[in-house]
């Protein structure tokens, strides 16, 4: 007969059996059991989801769209609903609508370009001297062009393969391009002498200016490229986590460079587009537009962090932007109650993101 006792193996939560919670649950319960109400109160709901997906952020861009509309109906009536006035906004909106094209690109893809304004001050400028003129209106859009996509590849390179911070890279470039602007004009307007050029603001299809044609094939192009082929998604890709897509086999540097040359490239035509509106090529072009650009992303839905963002809302955040300056002017406010209120509409579109992102798994 053997003198061991037998010991009951030890309980798997405790040597006094499961552990409590202070209210005399199982832990493990009361954990889910608090999970569970957490997820609940964090908005699971159908109108959390849309609020929460880019069809649902671009729906209230509509909705503060309509509600703008409203006031301006009431407060400057026949003036702010009249066609001429409404294509007016559409003329303003399609000069910086088509940076924000590419603005959107490189924010998705985790970047982001403060020299969009000066690089297409630059390539007005180009485009506008007294020698690019002599050669036509073909020459001078390749000009505006080629000037743009040169910067934007300046940027890439540094950013890809120079390895340094994107705000440096754009603020950089921001200043060069400001200064080399003013060296090649001398700090003067260059007039637009070439008849085609200066015609795109002023030819009209069907009512409607050129330049909003221009700006809605820039748009469509850059809905199909971003939604539609293997750029667009290398781009959510890489904006969402560079690293996995690198080690997915993805050549991120490339496709990096190739973003802010798209961003240039699209500051070139915005460059055609104002030298018409204007009759001018001018250092002064584009001043401040880098943050109107941005600020049209974040509103749109965009991320910061990239790797989220729709084309549709950066260009409804546009026409928002675009509608209030144009109220302020009907209305004769000040300028700084502009300001305050675009800000103030960008804190709640930064607000609306924090939220996004807590509700994502």
């Amino acid at each position: 007969m053997s003198d061991r006792t037998p010991v009951s193996p030890p309980t798997p939560t405790g040597a006094h059996g499961p552990e409590l919670s202070k209210t005399g649950a199982p832990a493990a319960d009361e954990h889910q059991r608090v999970e569970r109400a957490a997820r609940e109160a964090g908005g699971d709901s159908a109108a959390g989801r849309l609020l929460d997906s880019g069809a649902g952020r671009n729906l209230g861009l509509v909705a503060v769209m309509v509600l703008l509309g409203v006031v301006g109906a009431v407060t400057a009536g026949e003036r702010f609903l009249s066609v001429p006035n409404l294509l007016t906004v559409l003329t303003q909106a399609s000069i910086i609508g088509v940076i924000t094209v590419g603005v959107t690109f490189v924010i998705i893809g985790g970047g982001i370009d403060l020299s969009v304004g000066k690089v297409m001050a630059l390539s007005s400028v180009w485009a506008t001297t007294v020698a690019t003129q002599a050669y036509g209106p073909l020459v001078m859009v390749l000009c505006a062009l080629l000037v743009g996509a040169g910067a934007g590849l300046v940027n890439g390179l540094l950013i890809a393969y120079g390895r340094i911070v994107p705000f440096i890279v754009t603020l950089a470039m921001l200043i060069s391009a400001q200064g080399l602007a003013e060296q090649i004009s001398g700090r003067r307007s260059q007039i637009v002498t070439d008849p085609t050029i200066a015609g795109i603001a002023t030819t009209r299809l069907l009512g409607i200016p050129l330049l909003i044609y221009i700006f809605a094939v820039v748009v469509a192009l850059g809905w199909v490229l971003l939604n539609r082929t293997t750029f667009g998604r290398r781009t959510f890709a890489i904006g969402g986590n560079s690293e996995a897509a690198r080690l997915a086999g993805l050549n991120v540097r490339r496709h990096t460079a190739a973003l802010y040359v798209l961003s240039g490239l699209c500051c070139g035509i915005a460059a055609i587009m104002i030298a018409s509106l204007t009759t001018t090529g001018s250092s002064t072009h584009g001043t401040l537009y880098e943050l109107d650009a941005i600020a049209a992303v974040i509103i749109g839905g965009t991320l910061l962090t990239g790797g989220r963002g729709t084309l549709i809302g950066s260009i409804l955040g546009v026409l928002v932007f675009t509608t209030i300056t144009n109220l302020f002017v009907l209305n004769n406010l000040a300028t700084e109650v502009q300001n305050i209120a675009k800000g103030a509409i960008i804190v709640v579109a930064v607000l609306i993101q924090a939220r996004a992102r807590r509700a994502d798994p």
